[in-house]
């Protein structure tokens, strides 16, 4: 696992992360969040974050206000922190991973680098969105979504299924980003839905299609707006700042897959504790930190991904997180990372 991850480290280093929040994250009126000075907190907490500075700077700032600690954070991809933290072992400086998706926290879990989180915390969202075992938990939703150019794809035109994309009509028309962890994510889940040989044959009819390449989620949807391509795969929540920054006349829509399609998967970022946390106490405060009142109500108006806390709605222009006809899938068992890159190197697109 180890040798792939270190391989997909050298193809890209792009964290997929959302067009930066505004510069006022906070309002004045903000709820305070539970951790404090008071709490008895100090030294220095080693973050990984495999979230983009811009996209939660503003939350990792307002936890050292808050708490007074020395915060520090390595921003890098997800899979090249994963990467990083298996590579490093028991020696590894960080306190904390704060990755993109599940399959990256899974496959660092599953080699025993991740601590057991208490119950009162792994309580605080539905058990799908945190591992079985209780090693990391979920903090924000996004769903895999595919944006569409209105101008000349009508939605009753897309397939119903993520299929539907090897049709050889859809070549030349699509972008997307093989290096990105949510990309790679999906196509893990398309492994545990229909098996190796399927995920491996899609992949292989996408790039038969001749597919655009992008670094990242934003480019992608920046791409389809320019009309370079027209569809993309990306998560619901690149799209939702460019409507609220634009307008309804932005040319480019979501569109989810129904009837429980793999290319309708709702995964998480989320967080785990290192086992060789040098600061753990200061770690768990980050994490309850996170599933505050406050940070869920930033993921939902800043980041516009689903909160996962009870009591904090989403954007109220996307569908319910309850509604999304997503696959039945545990994303515990993303973990198999190392196999995912291996078959799409194997399938010549990375």
């Amino acid at each position: 696992m180890l040798v792939a991850l270190l391989a997909i480290a050298a193809c890209g280093t792009g964290t997929g992360s959302a067009t930066p929040p505004s510069a006022t994250p906070f309002a004045a009126s903000s709820t305070p969040a539970t951790v404090a000075p008071s709490a008895g907190l100090s030294g220095t907490l080693t973050i990984y974050a495999g979230r983009s500075e811009e996209l939660v700077g503003p939350l990792m700032e307002r936890f050292r206000t808050q708490t007074g600690l020395d915060v520090k954070v390595n921003y890098a991809g997800t899979t090249d922190l994963a990467a990083t933290i298996l590579e490093e072992g028991e020696a590894s400086p960080a306190d904390v991973f704060f990755a993109q998706d599940a399959g990256a926290l899974g496959a660092v879990a599953a080699e025993g680098r991740l601590a057991q989180l208490p119950a009162e915390t792994l309580g605080k969202v539905d058990g799908r969105f945190a591992s079985d075992d209780g090693q990391w938990i979920g903090v924000s939703g996004r769903a895999r979504v595919v944006v569409y150019d209105t101008r000349t794809v009508a939605e009753a035109d897309l397939p119903a299924s993520i299929d539907g994309f090897t049709d050889p009509a859809w070549k030349g028309r699509i972008g997307w980003a093989p290096t990105n962890a949510s990309l790679q994510s999906f196509v893990t889940a398309y492994r545990v839905l229909k098996g190796d040989a399927a995920a491996k044959a899609w992949l292989e009819g996408i790039q038969a299609n001749e597919p655009k390449v992008y670094e990242g989620n934003d480019a992608i949807l920046a791409a389809v707006a320019a009309g370079e391509v027209e569809v993309g795969f990306t998560n619901h929540y690149y799209l939702m700042r460019q409507l609220i920054e634009q307008g309804d006349e932005f040319p480019v829509r979501n569109f989810f897959f129904p009837g429980g399609d793999a290319g309708s998967l709702v995964n998480v970022a989320g967080v785990g504790i290192l086992a060789t946390a040098p600061n753990p106490v200061a770690a768990q405060a980050f994490v309850d930190f996170l599933l505050t009142d406050e940070s869920q109500t930033y993921f939902a108006t800043e980041t516009n991904e689903y909160p996962l806390i009870d009591g904090i709605a989403a954007d109220d222009s996307l569908p319910a997180l309850t509604d999304i006809e997503s696959p039945d899938i545990d994303l515990s068992d993303l973990s198999d990372l190392g196999g995912t890159l291996r078959i799409m190197q194997e399938a010549g697109v990375l």
